[in-house]
């Protein structure tokens, strides 16, 4: 466990070094909430989408982010693998999984930040808007949500073991998209039914998205099924990082 802590401090200082990485990750939350509550107060309110409404929306903005938090992962690890830094580190009595929690760690307490800004900046809009959201409904979305933290963070440790710092981003860029779209961050995919709605609940997007809306609603219906595909994907995710990396390293 102290391997893993003093590898976090130094990914910790790595990523303090690139302060667009962790503006972008805490802002860009808050932009994409000013935007489509200026959206959702424009249109008429007979066409208004529940999915714009703060309950509804903050949650999702904060698992939008976490997806982010999966590209800064993916292209932190890559780029360590390409230097010869983490190369020395090999010949450390450091194990794959001491490396990758080490990545993993500051990512997650970033993530936190970021949903806790999400939330206070949900509720100053609310003061405005009239919608507000639930204290305890927070605090549960917040705690139904890190499953889904750890989720994509393993999801980018995962992209980050095996592809190279120039592949990393690409795909993860294009799970971002997937992830908006398959998730109904911006749509709501249960009123759409039919082939994409049995795609959406086979991934862990849409019930990641399902679990924020749910605790921020104070909503029990389907918790259990949604924690549970999280969980697993989580799981499996971190676990076949850990194998390729140590593969990786092995070469």
């Amino acid at each position: 466990m102290k391997r893993t802590l003093i590898f976090a401090r130094r990914v910790t200082l790595e990523l303090l070094r690139d302060p667009l990485s962790y503006i972008f990750a805490l802002g860009f939350p808050i932009v994409m909430l000013l935007v489509m509550t200026l959206v959702n107060q424009s249109i008429p309110e007979e066409a208004a989408m529940t999915v714009f409404t703060l309950p509804s929306l903050v949650p999702a903005v904060w698992v939008f982010g976490m997806t982010f938090l999966m590209l800064f992962s993916a292209q932190l690890l890559a780029k360590d693998r390409s230097e010869a830094f983490l190369i020395r580190l090999y010949l450390s009595p450091m194990t794959s999984a001491d490396f990758l929690m080490g990545y993993l760690l500051p990512a997650a307490v970033l993530g936190i930040l970021q949903g806790l800004i999400t939330f206070l900046t949900g509720i100053v809009i609310g003061l405005f808007t009239g919608e507000s959201i639930h204290f305890t409904g927070i605090l549960l979305s917040v705690l139904l949500s890190l499953p889904s933290l750890l989720l994509f963070i393993s999801m980018g440790l995962l992209f980050g073991a095996v592809l190279s710092e120039r592949a990393a981003p690409g795909i993860s860029s294009a799970v971002i998209s997937a992830a908006s779209l398959l998730g109904g961050i911006w749509m709501d995919v249960d009123l759409m039914g039919g082939v994409w709605l049995d795609v959406c609940r086979v991934l862990p997007f849409y019930h990641a998205v399902r679990l924020a809306r749910s605790g921020a609603a104070l909503a029990s219906e389907g918790i259990l099924l949604s924690l549970t595909v999280v969980c697993i994907y989580g799981i499996l995710l971190f676990l076949l990082a850990a194998l390729l990396f140590r593969r990786q390293r092995k070469q």
